[in-house]
């Protein structure tokens, strides 16, 4: 099962606090998440067997790291890699400093992220450690080398999706297209199993449920609403077949949402609603 151990920093708030929680959500390894100051997550996985593990996206060196060097003197983990999601500095403008701390480990993300050694190639695997399976899953869009990591163990699922998908919602299209987003969420993500977790880059879903109930109405959404007014945090919680019920953006033949954008054709719908959104 995974261990979560968090440490929370208030967004845009000088004043920081912090607390560890362990609990377990799937997968026979263990998990810690972080938020940063601007609400982005950074995650640690690891192969219980080996040890091994890797650092997705540790933007925030001053705060990841520390957890990073108890966990490495402790012996707790075998520090194998950095992956990242995406080039924006919050997801890999930390890893130069990361290397400096902790030395020569790989970088393995999209071809523009910092200090980047490896890009895979779409649906090319890999493992962490002797049981996690890790699967490239290339999705273009918010940035050209944007790319979400599908984990299997065993029969537990869990996918990191960066700013291409959030909880209820999904990322801007800097560098893409609303056909490039389509295909991402509704051609790539959502012939993952139902039952994967998501973990996306940033924490996001009180704003984006703000959005869902203006362009679809139905239990999934009332649902989500009160899950994120009652969390701070939403990672994980909610599976690729959840967001089908409640993502705007992945139910675009939806007849609400065709009618709350007056848009029928599913490239268009999307583009309406990331400009709706991009309006709120």
């Amino acid at each position: 099962m995974i261990r979560v151990m968090l440490i929370a920093v208030e967004a845009f708030i000088a004043t920081r606090y912090a607390h560890s929680v362990d609990s377990y959500v799937g997968l026979n390894s263990a998990f810690w998440t972080g938020v940063g100051t601007s609400n982005n997550y950074a995650y640690l996985v690891v192969d219980d067997q080996s040890r091994d593990a890797v650092i997705i996206d540790p933007a925030n060196p001053p705060e990841v790291g520390p957890v990073l060097k108890e966990q490495i003197d402790s012996g707790k983990i075998n520090l194998t890699a950095i992956i990242n999601t995406h080039k924006h500095w919050d997801h890999a403008g930390g890893n130069t400093k990361i290397l400096d701390q902790f030395g020569g480990l790989p970088v393995i993300g999209g071809s523009e992220c910092e200090a980047v050694t490896r890009t895979p190639e779409h649906n090319e695997t890999f493992k962490i450690g002797k049981t996690i399976s890790v699967r490239a899953l290339h999705t273009p869009c918010h940035t050209q080398d944007s790319i979400c990591w599908f984990l299997e163990d065993g029969d537990d699922r869990v996918v990191f999706t960066g700013d291409t998908l959030f909880i209820g919602g999904c990322g801007r299209f800097f560098e893409g297209t609303a056909e490039e987003m389509h295909k991402a969420l509704n051609d790539i993500l959502a012939s993952l199993p139902d039952d994967t977790k998501v973990y996306p880059g940033h924490e996001y879903t009180k704003s984006n449920v703000k959005f869902l109930t203006t362009v679809l109405q139905n239990d999934a959404v009332k649902n989500l609403e009160s899950f994120a007014e009652n969390n701070r945090e939403t990672q994980g919680k909610f599976t690729i077949g959840d967001e089908k019920k409640y993502n705007a953006f992945m139910r675009l033949e939806d007849p609400s949402v065709q009618k709350a954008t007056g848009k029928t054709a599913p490239v268009d719908v999307m583009g309406k609603l990331r400009e709706m959104k991009n309006n709120m």
